[in-house]
């Protein structure tokens, strides 16, 4: 890779260990890739979980943090991905007092990098949004795919290391999405019916994913006949990213760049109709089971969801033996408090966490202390991952998820 005089010093380890590692660390993931060089970028975003970063993880911050302050302060805004605790409710969920311990390890040397501990998976719904053209370094997939298409900015997804080394060096190898080459449409889809709900957006996101698969494939939806709002948007993408490997998709007219094809042959369309939808959600059927959790997360709720989630609860009693969770970021969480959601839906005795995403907070572990098994959400990424923490999940609209769990039973 071409460096700079200024690479080249951080290289020769001349601004310190922390950001010597880091370039380090770009050039080896930049060399696999192919890149020329480097983009500077505007911002990172760091998927830091205690769950996955585990003791040594964390230990391997704690060392980086423990260089001098000019040494190791971030260079541009970094920001965090959910966390796997929330302090309020931890004990409520059946977590212990080591996953407590560990996670607050994990923020102070976070914090010790200048790290702002924002938690949230939809900071482009509550934090600054990236604009058009704007090089990022972001970790969570649902935010990478919402920044490049609805925004038109360009980020590929960074692990967990990669985003703290691009807040460290502000930069990021030049290689994928960072590249005008990389957004050329590969696959077509035509929309026959508009969805209903988040999780027909979720379910449309879940098929165009499964269709495209690998992470070059750029999807075009056509046929979109009413501008779907943020979290329709938001539960497309996340969806299409978590059933392929998703960074980007057009929708013409609504999306922020223009579908330029890879070819001058046009695409043969794959439609996408009710029997379609339908058949996805079939997948996740499951009626008359008893249900244990009801999860309302992955992606964090927005503002207009709380407000949708404390609407359907107004006046109802969640069952006895099932659990609701709300998961939100710490700033929606708080203005949710401020205008009285928060108390609405806690009146009808569910959990409304921040700064948490259901799956990276011990999800197995709190499973076998409250016994759960039978999931149900309106999250079609979160169907397609938690399976793999020894879950059943169901998936439904938001509103017969909440009958549900006031029945105690999937309806």
């Amino acid at each position: 890779m071409r460096l700079t005089d200024e690479e080249r010093a951080m290289l020769a380890g001349e601004m310190g260990e922390p950001r010597r590692w880091a370039i380090s660390h770009q050039i080896a993931v930049g060399e696999f890739f192919d890149a020329a060089d480097f983009v500077p970028v505007s911002q990172a975003h760091i998927m830091a979980d205690t769950e996955s970063l585990g003791e040594a993880g964390v230990r391997f911050l704690e060392r980086l943090a423990a260089a001098p302050e000019r040494e190791r302060r971030v260079r541009v805004p970094t920001i965090t991905d959910p966390r796997g605790i929330d302090f309020a409710v931890y004990r409520r969920l059946g977590q212990s007092e080591w996953m407590a311990a560990l996670e607050q390890r994990a923020i102070t040397a976070l914090r010790a990098f200048g790290v702002l501990m924002t938690d949230t998976c939809i900071n482009y719904q509550t934090i600054t949004p990236p604009v058009r053209g704007d090089h990022l370094a972001y970790g969570d997939t649902g935010v990478v795919i919402y920044s490049n298409s609805v925004f038109g900015a360009r980020s590929n997804f960074e692990g967990g290391p990669s985003a703290l080394a691009a807040g460290l060096t502000g930069r990021t190898p030049r290689y994928g999405y960072h590249l005008d080459e990389c957004w050329r449409a590969t696959k077509r889809f035509r929309l026959a019916e508009t969805p209903r709900d988040l999780a027909e957006w979720g379910a449309v996101g879940g098929i165009v994913g499964e269709a495209c698969g690998p992470y070059w494939e750029v999807p075009v939806v056509e046929g979109i006949d009413t501008v779907p709002g943020s979290d329709a948007l938001k539960h497309f993408g996340t969806a299409a990213a978590s059933f392929g490997s998703v960074a980007l998709f057009h929708m013409p007219g609504i999306t922020a760049e223009d579908m330029v094809f890879t070819n001058t042959a046009p695409l043969p369309a794959v439609t996408i109709g009710r029997a379609e939808i339908e058949a996805f959600l079939a997948r996740f059927a499951a009626p008359g089971d008893k249900l244990d959790v009801v999860v309302f997360g992955a992606p964090q709720l927005s503002l207009f969801e709380i407000e949708a989630v404390a609407r359907a609860l107004d006046g109802r009693r969640i069952h006895p033996d099932t659990t609701l969770l709300v998961t939100t970021s710490p700033e929606i969480k708080h203005a949710a408090d401020r205008m009285g959601l928060t108390r609405r839906i806690e009146n009808a005795g569910a959990v409304v966490a921040a700064g948490i995403c259901f799956y990276q907070s011990y999800a197995r572990e709190i499973a076998e202390v409250n016994h759960w098994t039978r999931l149900m959400t309106n999250s079609v990424k979160l169907v397609n991952i938690i399976g793999g923490y020894g879950y059943r999940p169901t998936l439904a609209s938001l509103e017969r998820c909440v009958d549900s769990a006031v029945a105690g039973r999937v309806l």
